[in-house]
């Protein structure tokens, strides 16, 4: 069990903020890299080095700049136990780059899902369902065909 939660910014912070709240759990949020005025701080919020930390983020796509937050909380001294997102498009590359970094991560929906459901609720004709999978296996040289 976490004893703190953590919020990527800047997406991050409202849904960490609101499980924290909802679990009775310290809350602290991270921004990318620190603050250029005043304090300068990267973290903000306070916990103890060593208490474990489960991240809270909107979106993973690559996992980058997620798992850039773990590092900055690890460096911090935090025991990073696991990332939540609200939604993943369940890219290999994030997938790879958070089983390299050893960091469990849980999505609460994804890519597949939303595509199955705009099928389902007609949104989408069941042609384009095989064009959408299709750009999710490669979307840096899909070419829309």
């Amino acid at each position: 069990m976490p004893g703190v939660l953590a919020g990527v910014a800047t997406a991050g912070i409202a849904w960490g903020a609101m499980a924290a709240d909802q679990l009775k759990l310290p809350y602290i949020y991270v921004r990318p890299k620190p603050k250029e005025h005043g304090l300068s701080n990267q973290i903000e919020g306070a916990f103890e080095p060593g208490q474990k930390v489960l991240v809270i983020e909107d979106l993973i796509s690559t996992g980058k700049s997620s798992l850039q937050v773990c590092e900055v909380l690890k460096a911090a001294g935090a025991e990073v136990v696991g990332m939540v997102s609200i939604f993943t498009y369940g890219f290999e590359i994030a997938d790879e780059a958070f089983k390299t970094a050893n960091i469990p991560y849980q999505s609460l929906t994804n890519y597949q899902t939303l595509i199955s459901l705009a099928l389902e609720k007609g949104l989408i004709a069941a042609d384009q369902q095989n064009t959408l999978l299709n750009w999710r296996n490669d979307p840096a040289n899909w070419t829309g065909k």
